[in-house]
């Protein structure tokens, strides 16, 4: 189905009640990375941070956020003449909690009457989608029992790490990340890999498709809101095809070109990483940047990896052609850890990763994000209605659960040279305070059907291509 074009929604707040930036500053002793990040509205420079009496920054130790069911998550059928109805109920109701947050921030009061009014906006919402649902199969009642948000507390403060390598010396404030959503790598345990057994897959594929030195970015979502301009909220870096945007379809998709050397035609996409250093970015009063609270300069990668790997208990099965597949989640921060999937690590030191922190690398050392996809498949969808339940990660011991077969597991790897001095952050919806736990990567498979039979042999058969 190829959707009707639609205008996102327009949000515009004023400059002083937008959420910008972190004031926060991490030093990691003996020789490692500072980090600092400034407070800073857009367009203007960022102020160092209040100090104290003994001379240190202060540090506040809690901020509020809100937090709301993901009704996207809970989405079991969905019919085709629906499915725009519900793409558009899905990114207005990002919207309006986007827009309560940014109210409860500016006011810094009692946040009742903004969770009153958020649930009415969203009531209203969940109705409609409902509605369009039940005019071709049964109506999901259910959902209207997710309407309702708290006020989620947050830690701010960095972490006593017993060695006081780390030491908050700014000042956290709500739009994040903050002090405590940093971690020194070398103090991340060491996690083996399991080794692969008789009979499973343990060659590699891999597709070079450049690191979006053309300049591919938007702020849409084609797997989750297609249809919508600016449904993901923030801002997206893409390699492989060279089309993708809110309004693809699977014809438009086979018919574009590629960044990839090999003639893949796959869509590869996650959220950019932004240094924080309290300066305007060309972005500041566009949707997925300023417009949405992601501030600061877009860092492109230093490599990008996307791999393919076998499975340790079996060999694997060619993926379907324009199967959709999203790892990690980008409201895990707010909405549970159950379909979260970050992984940060540091160049050398990937035997370490760390989940819910930002690493704090070793001077030279790049930051690595590794984002690593379902790797089996129901052997019946392309997609589902909430983009999960069609795959599947493997058990503990590498075999696919009852129902799904394995496929070629793809692996994102992408590293950044981080300036000495300089905070990031990956951007986020604004109440999930660009935490590092919200990292998610999206993948579209577009490979003609002969490189992925070539993918597919070269795992099974132990090979690198």
């Amino acid at each position: 189905m190829t959707p009707t074009k639609r205008q996102g929604h327009k949000r515009r707040l004023p400059l002083k009640a937008r959420v910008v930036a972190a004031a926060a500053a991490l030093l990691l002793g003996g020789g490692g990375t500072a980090v600092i990040a400034a407070n800073a509205s857009a367009g203007s420079a960022g102020k160092p941070a209040a100090r104290t009496s003994d001379g240190a920054a202060g540090a506040a130790r809690t901020a509020a956020t809100i937090a709301c069911p993901d009704v996207g998550d809970r989405l079991r059928e969905v019919p085709d003449p629906a499915r725009q109805k519900v793409s558009e109920g899905l990114a207005e109701l990002d919207a309006q909690v986007a827009r309560a947050y940014e109210r409860a921030a500016a006011s810094g009061g009692d946040g009742r009457a903004v969770l009153g009014e958020l649930k009415q906006q969203r009531s209203a919402t969940i109705g409609r989608m409902a509605d369009a649902i039940g005019e071709r199969s049964a109506r999901p009642s259910d959902l209207t029992e997710l309407s309702g948000c708290t006020s989620q507390q947050v830690r701010t403060e960095a972490a006593a790490d017993g060695g006081g390598q780390v030491r908050s010396l700014g000042k956290a404030v709500p739009g994040g990340p903050a002090p405590a959503d940093f971690a020194d790598i070398r103090k991340a345990p060491a996690r083996p890999r399991p080794a692969a057994r008789s009979g499973g897959s343990t060659g590699t594929f891999t597709s070079s498709c450049g690191r979006n030195e053309n300049g591919h970015f938007n702020s849409d979502n084609v797997i989750v809101t297609p249809g919508v301009s600016n449904g993901a909220h923030h801002t997206h870096d893409y390699v492989g095809n060279v089309s993708t945007n809110a309004f693809s379809s699977n014809a438009s998709l086979a018919a574009a070109g590629t960044t990839c050397t090999n003639g893949d035609l796959s869509t590869h996409y996650w959220p950019v990483l932004r240094l924080l250093d309290g300066k305007a970015a060309p972005d500041a009063n566009k949707p997925g940047g300023g417009h949405d609270g992601n501030m600061g300069k877009v860092l492109r990668p230093a490599s990008v990896t996307l791999q393919f790997r076998g499975s340790p208990a079996s060999k694997v099965t060619a993926m379907p052609r324009f199967l959709r597949i999203i790892t990690g989640d980008a409201k895990a921060f707010t909405s549970g850890t159950g379909n979260a999937n970050a992984s940060w690590s540091c160049v050398g030191f990937e035997d370490r990763q760390l989940k819910d922190k930002y690493p704090i690398c070793p001077d030279g050392a790049d930051v690595v994000r590794t984002l690593a996809f379902q790797n089996c498949w129901d052997g019946r969808s392309t997609d589902s209605a909430n983009h999960r339940t069609h795959v599947a990660f493997a058990r503990a011991d590498g075999s696919c659960p009852r129902g799904f077969r394995a496929v070629p597991q793809l692996v994102q790897r992408i590293t950044y040279d981080v300036p000495a001095g300089a905070a990031f952050a990956v951007d986020s919806f604004p109440e999930q305070l660009h935490k590092p736990v919200t990292d998610h990567g999206d993948f579209i498979n577009v490979m003609p059907d002969a490189l992925m039979a070539k993918a597919v042999g070269c795992v099974n058969r132990g090979q690198r291509c």
